[in-house]
């Protein structure tokens, strides 16, 4: 159903056209609980279950994990290492996701008394996901089953060789599957092409929360074999906080079981019971309850700097020590790490953005450089993506000319399905992903031909994403409803993230009382509205975007609509809020 236009605006200062969420038109004068009830439905909540979406539980959404193709199987062969004692080695991924899955599998598998051996492979010398070599080799070294986490869908040849070496392997991931999987134990993916309709309902699930629901199916089948008949069995909620934190670090889509996931987690978190991550608190400096923010932009970032420039086992280790003193010193050593991180990032962004005016006509923009630090070309490719509102993929070329990338995608195109379908036209030397990111590696001189054959695959998705690009609003606001009251209430209908976005308000027509650049390139302002009340608002990154020099020239001059997201500004005690702007657009 087409959506209606907001406020009459074709074309903002950001290029896009401005909707209504809701069908049925942004409405003002609405109160609080009125537009959380709209937010609720506009998202995709049925009206029935309304209760269930304000305050998302997993008795509402957890369904039973024996719905997902070979869970029985894993759970099964878990609990025959658990009661015989075997060696387990879980091997995970790099990123938060990875570290996430594995160390819930870990602090579980410790309850129920087995100490599993982490694994994390080193981005630079190892690469994604699990190696013929490193599974060998875990083998050799007396592992008796290995579980990976959050990578495995692809990896046939070293799955292959587990499987040759006589090593059982149980694959935990949610990438996206080929037509056929490689040779494992049990492959638990809601992502299989092969599960029903029922289990696929479930792939936005991030590996962390497939982690969960084998771990649920783990403690189901040792309780039918009396296995707690002595025993205290663990507790499942207690690792909410890990699940949390991995499915909003990896940008999954925060409905149905995510959404119980992250909002339970927070609950479990504000109770700072896992020592490593109130370690990483303290040094991030969140001092009040965490929200889904801080998950995405504080403790995620710094659990990835490990894996990217630092030591991919830190955010593993941190998330399950048990002791306090290595808690902080593991914290401090990731935070360090972030902010090299970042200066490493800024250097590589810089010099793809001088790329990228030759692909400024591609529908997709592909940049490559030698030199590059392979750790941060998804984070370059994610600016690249939001400054452009294109896909993106930044590649990284070795010495040897092979390439490392990393993708981004938008709404409406498949990155990963088109990364598959390019290794498998013999493109790439191995790639795999899900819609919205994808990791790849690229033959030295083959950078060109696949960028050439990807535009070419994804042109008409593109173009049909563009022409479908708008910004969509929740309702439209008085500058002088910018305030805590208003953050406060709205927060009833989250946690927000991916998939469930944040409430997006209208506001105007304002003037602009002051316009600045604070930071790294934000635009300060503050705004006065026709009812004669004030507020502030900042657009981030956003100095030399056309709305940014848009907005700083006209300071005082011409009117404006503003549209964002109101935040809760308790900055030094203080009872107030501000617009986060996302677009702005003359008024007159």
């Amino acid at each position: 159903m087409k959506r209606p236009t907001a406020l009459g605006i074709e074309r903002s200062l950001s290029g896009q056209k401005w909707c209504w969420r809701d069908v049925d038109g942004g409405g003002s004068g609405l109160q609080p609980d009125d537009l959380v009830t709209r937010i609720l439905l506009s998202r995709g909540a049925p009206r029935e279950q309304l209760a269930d979406f304000r305050r998302p539980s997993l008795r509402a959404f957890m369904p039973d994990p024996s719905i997902f193709c070979d869970m029985d199987r894993a759970a099964a062969r878990l609990a025959d290492a658990v009661q015989c004692g075997e060696a387990i080695a879980v091997y995970g991924d790099y990123d938060v996701d990875g570290a996430t899955s594995a160390a819930l599998l870990i602090r579980l598998l410790r309850q129920l008394g087995r100490n599993a051996r982490p694994y994390i492979p080193d981005r630079l010398l190892e690469g994604y996901g699990p190696s013929a070599e490193a599974l060998v080799r875990l083998k050799r070294e007396g592992a008796d089953l290995v579980v990976t986490v959050d990578c495995g869908a692809q990896a046939f040849d070293a799955l292959h060789a587990a499987h040759e070496a006589g090593l059982d392997v149980i694959v935990v991931d949610h990438h996206k599957c080929s037509t056929t999987n490689p040779v494992a134990l049990a492959l638990v993916n809601p992502n299989r092409l092969d599960e029903s309709a029922e289990a696929a309902s479930h792939a936005h699930l991030a590996a962390v929360g497939v982690a969960f629901l084998l771990a649920a199916a783990l403690v189901r089948t040792l309780r039918g074999r009396d296995f707690f008949k002595d025993r205290v069995e663990p507790d499942l909620i207690a690792l909410l906080d890990i699940v949390a934190l991995g499915t909003v670090a990896d940008v999954a889509q925060l409905k149905g079981l995510n959404r119980a996931f992250v909002a339970q987690g927070l609950k479990v978190l504000g109770r700072r019971q896992n020592i490593g991550l109130a370690a990483l608190a303290d040094v991030a400096r969140v001092n009040a309850l965490p929200g889904a923010h801080e998950l995405g932009f504080a403790f995620g970032p710094r659990i990835n700097a490990g894996g990217r420039v630092g030591q991919a086992d830190l955010g593993v280790r941190l998330l399950t020590t048990e002791d306090p003193a290595e808690a902080r010193a593991l914290a401090a050593e990731l935070d360090r790490f972030n902010e090299e991180r970042r200066a490493i990032e800024a250097a590589v962004t810089e010099q793809a953005l001088e790329q990228c005016e030759a692909t400024a006509n591609a529908p997709i923009t592909i940049v490559a450089g030698t030199g590059w630090h392979p750790g941060v070309i998804g984070i370059v490719a994610g600016r690249l993506k939001e400054r452009f509102g294109k896909p993106a993929i930044v590649i990284a070329l070795g010495e040897d000319g092979v390439g490392k990338g990393s993708g981004r995608s938008i709404a409406g195109v498949d990155l990963g399905a088109a990364v598959i379908a390019a290794r498998e036209s013999g493109y790439l030397i191995a790639g795999g992903g899900h819609a919205m990111a994808a990791g790849l590696t690229v033959a030295p001189d083959g950078v060109d031909g696949f960028a050439a054959w990807l535009a070419d695959r994804l042109a008409d998705e593109c173009a049909t994403a563009q022409d479908s690009r708008a910004l969509s609003l929740d309702a439209l606001l008085a500058p002088g409803g910018i305030n805590a009251r208003f953050a406060e209430a709205i927060e009833e209908g989250g946690p927000y993230g991916h998939g469930w976005p944040q409430p997006r308000i209208a506001t105007g027509p304002i003037r602009l009382v002051k316009a600045d650049i604070v930071g790294t390139g934000h635009v300060r302002l503050v705004a006065a509205g026709e009812d004669g009340r004030s507020f502030k608002a900042i657009a981030f990154r956003a100095a030399d975007s056309d709305m940014g020099q848009a907005l700083l020239a006209n300071a005082g001059g011409r009117r404006f609509w503003l549209a964002g997201r109101v935040k809760k500004d308790d900055w030094a005690g203080r009872d107030a809020a501000e617009l986060h702007l996302d677009d702005a657009a003359m008024a007159d």
